[in-house]
């Protein structure tokens, strides 16, 4: 069965379907007591719908990283995969919409960019109890903001640097023809993520997108302005 086909049946249950809808249109990830409260069913009811979307492809799950005691929520998010299908806005639907707000605005890429990355934030982050929590923090944000923009991140520290690796571009044919545009907003909208955080985005390096790649470097505890740079 191909991947369109168990998505279809998975959405053809009208509950799963309502879930479904009910976390595309959601501003941030969509925990089960959410979703309860929506749907109407019990817990293990909606932990067996969230199960059959998540083995379709249509759901990601993730454990909060929330820093405070007890056992992290489970957050659900839609898959990267699923942009463009089943009438969830895709990569190049975001990015064109964030390319017309640079022409509508007059506004420099970095800062639409750095307008989105506020935007894509996970909601209030806990108070950090040290710079490290605050950077670690920001790299985990900054990783799931990347991820759902379809960009495949992984995020590496060494000592006070934070390296994360884009390895798939979700914009190939736009980043070749344009890349100094598609690359500034996306090093901006790394520094709105960041903001409010002990961890400074240094650069971008960018490099060719059929290859993949790109790094994202941050420094913690740094402070000053970032930069792009290529390095093909």
């Amino acid at each position: 069965m191909s991947t369109l086909q168990r998505q279809a049946r998975a959405l053809g249950d009208p509950t799963r379907h309502e879930i479904f809808r009910y976390v595309a249109d959601a501003e941030r990830p969509v925990d089960i007591a959410a979703l309860t409260a929506h749907v109407g069913h019990n817990h293990n009811a909606i932990r067996q719908h969230l199960a059959k979307l998540v083995d379709a492809g249509l759901l990601v799950e993730a454990r909060e990283a929330s820093g405070r005691r007890g056992r992290p929520r489970l957050l659900y998010e839609v898959a990267p995969g699923a942009g463009s299908r089943w009438g969830v806005t895709g990569p190049y639907e975001r990015l064109s919409l964030l390319l017309a707000e640079v022409l509508r605005t007059g506004d420099s890429p970095v800062e639409v960019g750095r307008r989105a990355g506020r935007g894509r934030r996970r909601g209030d982050r806990p108070p950090a109890v040290a710079p490290s929590s605050s950077a670690v923090d920001a790299a985990t944000e900054i990783t799931a903001a990347m991820a759902r923009e379809g960009f495949e991140p992984e995020a590496h520290r060494r000592g006070d640097r934070i390296d994360i690796v884009l390895h798939t571009c979700p914009y190939e044919s736009t980043a070749l023809a344009d890349p100094d545009t598609v690359c500034a907003i996306h090093l901006g909208m790394a520094e709105g993520v960041a903001e409010g955080t002990d961890a400074t985005v240094d650069r971008l390096i960018a490099r060719d997108p059929r290859r993949g790649g790109c790094r994202l470097l941050l420094q913690v505890g740094g402070r000053g302005g970032s930069d792009l740079r290529y390095d093909c």
